[in-house]
């Protein structure tokens, strides 16, 4: 099958062409007419939930582009009452109509005769949406959409001085790229002095957003929000006790290769200790990794990368910044982090994120372009609610672009020992990560079981947490008030709870699709588009086999991956 990033917007045929969502008033009618609709043949029942479909790309594309032109730019006010507007006043209203058409879908005779392969995870995701619906959290949930966002708010005004100039905190972060160690030292204290600045105001924000998370989990018939979220989110295939053996696979498995690779920049570096302002530079003499220099290079040599492993792949980032569709480099009063967001109605999605001129920002390019993938992938599905596939796979997606790409890395780097190093980087990178994911996990896990703690007792448990999964090979001594606020540099915890442990499922799932490519990257890739094109249409466990995957994390698997990864990176060193 040929592939093509020229993607149309949807055509509507419900809804007027010049239609946008605007007020409550103009939107509701669409409603009424779907909840009236007569539903008299398997044709009428096809028919409606198109008409659904298309409403809700409209809506979503909408709230979308609030969030999108918000983040953009936090200290524009209008930005932020437009998608406040739409939280507090329309997204509520939304909600009971969504239950009215998801049961008026269940009770419907003929909505046995739809094709079950197709359908059985849609319908499945429409029954768990009833049996959570509570008409007393519509009005917090609303209120909990707005507050999250305070976070973007609150950080992207976060910058410091370093040599008499502003930087943001992205922006500032490559310093700690620098040979000159004290320049490392005072910009890794400047940049956590400027978090303890808000340190008081993102604790009062966190103990909101989880008081009202867990009136949300009690409303529901739960008790707490960490089983109610793990309904939500359809974790259908994995519960909480395989989170804590993931957990526990990360100590056996994953801390030992860690320590390793510290010990082994101890080393390179000359030093007696290592400390956290050294895990990212290198020996004096060598430059650190410079792949671009503004966001336009960033896209252009992304493209480039993207064209020599596939060109579909170059051909929707192309099409992507055509539409203006993309804002990469970071600026004061622009939200921090980095996010694909995908658009309903136009199909290619939006990147955003905060480019700084680093080693890293290539990594985050083409992850984010491995979510953008998926997104043109799964655009042609019929249905709007057969996109919505799960973030295991979503993280699949971009976690294995990360690797695939590392062999056409040519298009970023000039000479053999610069590649080398951005490779090494990477494959680190893999590595290291698993321990911060467990921490953020089992922190959550903790949170949310015990809704009624204090500030003081949040913080012990997450040092105590921290200290379990981190390197004995990195000297923390007089950083502990630095450390104990080190959770608010997470956005996830704020805006998207417990979404993270997806990074870690994914990311040994990424590792396989590495596997794979290494041995056939023919296959490989066409495994990988494979994957993507059934968006949400099947089940995970189905959705990594058709990936040529298996869906486990058990510690005998992470200890494969762990393996193939290490003696990857042996061959590097």
């Amino acid at each position: 099958m040929k592939y093509t990033a020229d993607i149309k917007k949807l055509e509507r045929k419900f809804l007027p062409a010049d239609f946008s969502v605007t007020t409550w008033d103009a939107l509701e009618p669409y409603f009424k007419t779907l909840a009236d609709y007569p539903i008299q043949s398997r044709a009428d029942l096809e028919q409606w939930l198109h008409n659904i479909s298309e409403l809700e790309a409209a809506i979503s594309e909408d709230a979308c582009w609030r969030q999108i032109k918000m983040t953009c730019d936090t200290t524009d006010v209008k930005l932020e009452e437009a998608f406040t507007y739409f939280c507090m006043e329309i997204q509520p209203k939304i909600q009971p109509y969504s239950d009215v058409l998801n049961r008026k879908l269940v009770n419907n005779p003929f909505t046995q005769e739809l094709d079950q392969q197709q359908f059985f995870t849609y319908q499945r995701s429409v029954k768990k949406s009833i049996d959570l619906f509570r008409e007393q959290n519509i009005p917090i949930q609303a209120e909990l959409s707005v507050m999250q966002q305070q976070y973007g708010v609150i950080a992207g005004k976060m910058t410091i001085e370093v040599n008499g100039q502003e930087y943001t905190l992205q922006q500032a972060s490559r310093f700690l790229e620098n040979h000159d160690r004290s320049l490392r030292e005072t910009v890794y204290r400047k940049i956590n002095e400027r978090r303890l600045q808000d340190k008081d105001a993102l604790n009062n924000l966190y103990t909101g957003l989880i008081e009202k998370r867990n009136q949300v989990a009690l409303n529901a018939g739960f008790a707490n929000y960490r089983d109610y979220k793990f309904e939500e989110l359809g974790r259908f295939d994995y519960t909480k006790e395989d989170c804590f053996q993931f957990h526990e696979a990360v100590k056996l498995h994953v801390l030992p290769l860690v320590n390793k690779i510290y010990e082994r920049k101890k080393q390179k570096l000359g030093l007696d200790t290592l400390r956290p302002w050294d895990t990212e530079a290198e020996p004096a003499g060598i430059q650190p990794l410079h792949p671009f220099n503004t966001g336009s290079e960033l896209l252009q040599k992304t493209i480039a990368c993207f064209r020599s492993l596939n060109p579909f792949f170059a051909d929707c980032l192309e099409k992507m910044n055509s539409l203006g569709h993309l804002d990469l480099e970071s600026r004061k009063g622009k939200a921090p982090g980095g996010y694909n967001c995908p658009l309903a109605e136009s199909g290619a999605p939006f990147i955003f994120m905060n480019a700084a001129g680093q080693m890293s920002d290539v990594t985050t390019m083409v992850h984010e372009g491995g979510h953008a993938i998926h997104s043109f992938l799964a655009h042609p599905l019929p249905l709007s609610a057969f996109k919505e596939y799960p973030m295991e796979v979503a993280e699949v997606a971009s976690m294995s672009m990360e690797l695939f790409t590392m062999n056409h890395w040519e298009s970023f780097f000039d000479n053999k020992e610069d590649l080398q190093r951005a490779k090494e980087h990477q494959l680190e990178r893999v590595i290291t990560i698993f321990p911060w994911i467990a921490t953020i996990d089992k922190f959550q896990h903790w949170v949310y079981e015990h809704p009624a703690h204090t500030i003081e007792e949040r913080t012990a448990k997450w040092m105590e947490i921290l200290n379990e999964f981190s390197s004995g090979a990195i000297d923390f001594s007089g950083l502990e008030e630095f450390r104990a606020n080190g959770w608010q540099r997470q956005l996830h915890l704020f805006e998207v709870p417990f979404y993270y442990i997806e990074y870690g499922i994914a990311q040994l799932g990424a590792i396989g699709m590495w596997m794979q490519y290494r041995n056939n990257p023919e296959q490989a890739l066409q495994n990988y588009i494979n994957a993507l094109s059934l968006g949400g249409t099947k089940t995970l466990p189905e959705l990594y086999a058709a990936a040529g995957l298996r869906f486990d994390f058990s510690p005998e698997h992470i200890q494969t991956l762990m393996s193939f990864v290490n003696s990857e990176m042996e061959k590097l060193y």
